[in-house]
């Protein structure tokens, strides 16, 4: 009589495979640049101008369309210019070169933007730097 052999089973290790997987997923989400990300809702004026490199040392004011002040992300009581002026002196005084980026919603009283450009110029800032969004073409 003729024994027959038993065929082995053929399986996959998918252990290795789930670990490359996981590491390239580690790896796209490391090396992933993000994009800064506000709290508050702008829709920013458009240019065709090519953006500038900014700073790490930078004071962003951000100012909605009801024309209120937002000074690093955060809000200021009121929208006079010296609440303004007081929100804005700490952080000038750290740093004189500090680059100042206005960015203004597109249906922005232009008072509230025109305020904004002269607390700083009261503050002795001379880097100023206006947000905007590329336009379409």
């Amino acid at each position: 009589m003729f024994l027959r052999k038993r065929k082995q089973e053929v399986t996959v290790n998918l252990t290795p495979l789930i670990d490359v997987v996981f590491l390239l997923l580690i790896f796209f989400m490391v090396s992933t640049s993000f994009t800064r990300e506000t709290q508050i809702k702008l829709e920013l004026p458009k240019a065709s101008v090519e953006p500038l490199e900014s700073k790490i040392d930078s004071l962003e004011i951000s100012i909605d369309k009801e024309g209120r002040y937002f000074v690093n992300g955060k809000g200021l009581v009121n929208k006079t210019i010296k609440t303004l002026i007081k929100a804005i002196r700490p952080i000038i005084a750290e740093n004189k070169e500090v680059s100042v980026i206005i960015s203004a919603d597109a249906a922005t009283p232009y008072q509230s933007v025109v305020t904004a450009m002269d607390a700083t110029s009261q503050l002795g800032v001379i880097n100023l730097k206006m947000a905007t969004q590329r336009a379409s073409q």
